[in-house]
């Protein structure tokens, strides 16, 4: 009788190891983020320096016959630069090696249209290895353009020639300067332009061997694609997934395509919003900065509809970021911080319309509570047609909010197709992915008890990292700073 007893307790305990022990995760719902582009969905924000011949010239495009003697920024300080980066929390900071006028901002040995030929220290200067020094001293990731449009060169529309020019320029970037985390390859070039074929796969090719862990920007990735436009907006619909084969870098036609991506795209190409603080990407001495309002108009747009914002930063013509523009980006900074750094759903309880491997399985509806992008919510398979929800019970119903902020486990796949959001049962928000991050801006703050996410359709099971609740004090509100609109 003992030993039956003592085989029962061997059998019971044993059972509760089986019980006990974590359901694995579902499997991911291909494509995936590479760890590179990972990286660079957490920078949510990236700064562009547009520097070079049109700065001097109050142009945008450059003719290419410009002389070199105009290039001459005697108090540059890439130190200044990348602290205005640093100070407004961007991580990447990318720099126009070469604008499509084909000046060169290092002293390139396959041109004479460079740096080494200007008055600026004599000849002697470097702006890429300064710009890239200034970056690694404080932290932040440098990125380079290089444009394939080059209106000096000689060699372009020979198409062997300027490939291998080309080519030959991109090697110097990526082997002298140490670590670059993004190259920009920028499609736009003129009407009138002559005929040129770009091999961009023979360029893609040699950058990954020269930078394996580079991201590589063009309209149509490989890592990074545009977005379709220069106003900083991603649309309402955003995939971070596309088709390559669908894309031609410098084709006007895809650009809607660019802007939604593709639910059933086989390629992670996650789009890139890019766009200037002032009109015009090249500094100009009348023009200012986009007023505080635009700037996190734009940020909704790009970061809240799963995007990374570009925002270009251009120095002026003494080789310094104007201090108006650096105070505008430190009124940014101070929004961001201001929405975004209380989460009023924290100290609320979560629940959830299933959880997979049951209770304590490790997929609690509570994962999204706790800051951790790697850890998620995840449903039940095998769930009814009516769709997934989570809900959160405000520890504080009274502490009103105007953001809701919903973000996908990416690393596992973008599932979301469709999704609604209710305070108290009512909708107060509705939309389509998510992706890394989606932002809905309400019309007027809410109280409210209790708040749902109810995924209507998900490509697989929806794998949520999190939701938070924010106030905008900012939102519909007219803001000026000492009599100027900011």
């Amino acid at each position: 009788m003992r030993s039956l007893w003592f085989l029962i307790a061997i059998l019971l305990h044993q059972s509760h190891s089986i019980q006990s022990k974590l359901a694995t995760p579902p499997l991911p719902l291909l494509p995936i983020p590479k760890a590179a582009q990972l990286k660079w969905h957490r920078r949510e924000l990236i700064m562009f320096f547009h520097f070079g011949m049109n700065t001097f010239t109050n142009s945008e495009w450059g003719t290419g016959e410009e002389s070199p003697s105009l290039f001459n920024p005697t108090a540059l300080d890439a130190k200044q630069w990348i602290d205005a980066a640093a100070g407004a929390g961007f991580s990447l900071v990318i720099l126009t090696a070469k604008h499509h006028d084909g000046f060169c901002l290092w002293p390139s040995q396959y041109t004479d249209h460079s740096v080494e030929r200007s008055p600026w220290k004599g000849g002697k200067g470097d702006v890429v290895k300064e710009f890239v020094d200034a970056a690694r001293a404080r932290g932040i990731d440098a990125g380079l353009y290089l444009s394939p449009w080059d209106r000096h060169e000689k060699s372009y529309g020979l198409e062997i020639e300027y490939n291998e020019f080309y080519l030959a320029q991109l090697q110097e970037l990526l082997t002298r300067y140490g670590s670059v985390s993004e190259i920009w390859f920028d499609g736009a070039k003129g009407k009138n332009a002559k005929n040129m074929t770009y091999y961009f796969e023979d360029w893609f090719a040699m950058v990954k061997e020269l930078q394996s862990s580079i991201n590589i920007f063009s309209d149509a990735g490989p890592d990074v694609r545009w977005v379709g436009d220069e106003k900083g907006f991603a649309g309402t619909t955003c995939w971070s997934t596309v088709n390559r084969t669908m894309l031609k870098i410098g084709d006007a036609s895809i650009v809607n395509y660019l802007n939604t991506g593709d639910a059933r795209g086989t390629d992670w190409v996650p789009p890139e919003c890019d766009v200037s603080i002032r009109p015009g990407w090249f500094w100009h001495k009348n023009e200012t900065a986009k007023p505080l309002s635009q700037l996190l108009d734009i940020y909704y747009k790009s970061v809240g509809r799963n995007c990374v914002l570009l925002l270009n930063v251009p120095p002026n013509s003494t080789g310094l970021i104007s201090e108006a523009d650096i105070e505008r980006l430190g009124q940014f900074r101070s929004a961001i911080n201001s929405i975004f750094s209380k989460d009023l759903a924290q100290g609320s309880k979560a629940k959830a319309s299933s959880q997979r491997g049951g209770k304590g399985g490790g997929f609690a509806a509570m994962n999204v509570l706790d800051g951790d992008d790697q850890t998620y919510w995840a449903p039940k398979e095998d769930q009814d047609g009516n769709g997934y929800w989570i809900e959160l019970k405000r520890l504080d119903p009274s502490a009103s909010f105007n953001v809701v902020r919903i973000q996908e486990a990416i690393a596992m796949g973008q599932r979301i197709m469709q999704h609604e959001v209710y305070a108290d049962g009512n909708t107060v928000a509705s939309g389509t992915t998510v992706g890394y991050k989606r932002l809905h801006r309400l019309k007027t703050p809410l109280e409210a008890k209790k708040v749902k996410v109810w995924i209507k359709a998900s490509r697989g099971v929806p794998l949520i990292s999190a939701v938070g609740l924010h106030f905008d004090p900012f939102h519909g509100v007219s803001m000026k700073t000492n009599g100027t609109s900011v």
